[in-house]
């Protein structure tokens, strides 16, 4: 994995980090990269109720929706975690073709804290020296610089810098 590339971004603003991942790989599909993984769309839909998370798989018009509705006032996690598996299932089998330039994760939450979701995708990724560009909260990035053990590198919020991280991973 010496030659693998582990970018991330870490925006406070909610929604930020989604809209600058997806805004990158348009423009690298725009350029005819060959992109694998997923970005995440946010989709307001009532402003008494939370967005819509839903993840499109780069390089089909295919999206899986990863939120669930709890309930109005409710604090718990509303991530939908078969949502987040069927997503796994499609990026896994995009590594299984020739091999992407780039991989795009919307994010290393909870669920690749604790080993599952697309954890082991990204680390198949780096053994293929695939680069991957991911999105990390404040919250879980203690777990992510863990798993990383040192390979990761972090990137400004900004689409251009993202971008140039990108192009240099990829050459």
């Amino acid at each position: 994995m010496a030659g693998a590339a582990l970018g991330y971004v870490s925006a406070a603003q909610r929604g930020h980090s989604d809209g600058l991942l997806a805004g990158v790989a348009a423009t690298l599909a725009g350029e005819g990269v060959a992109l694998a993984g997923v970005v995440q769309i946010n989709t307001e839909v009532d402003p008494l109720r939370p967005c819509h998370m839903d993840l499109l798989v780069l390089g089909t018009t295919h999206t899986v929706r990863i939120s669930q509705f709890l309930g109005i006032g409710s604090k718990g996690c509303r991530l939908d975690a078969a949502g987040l598996e069927e997503a796994v299932g499609h990026v896994e089998a995009a590594l299984q073709q020739p091999f992407p330039k780039l991989l795009f994760i919307n994010k290393f939450g909870k669920q690749e804290c604790e080993g599952r979701g697309f954890r082991p995708l990204i680390g198949r990724a780096l053994e293929l020296d695939i680069p991957v560009l991911t999105a990390v909260s404040a919250l879980n990035l203690p777990r992510f610089i863990d798993f990383a053990g040192g390979m990761e590198s972090a990137l400004a919020t900004d689409h251009d810098a993202v971008l140039a991280w990108c192009r240099s991973a990829m050459s």
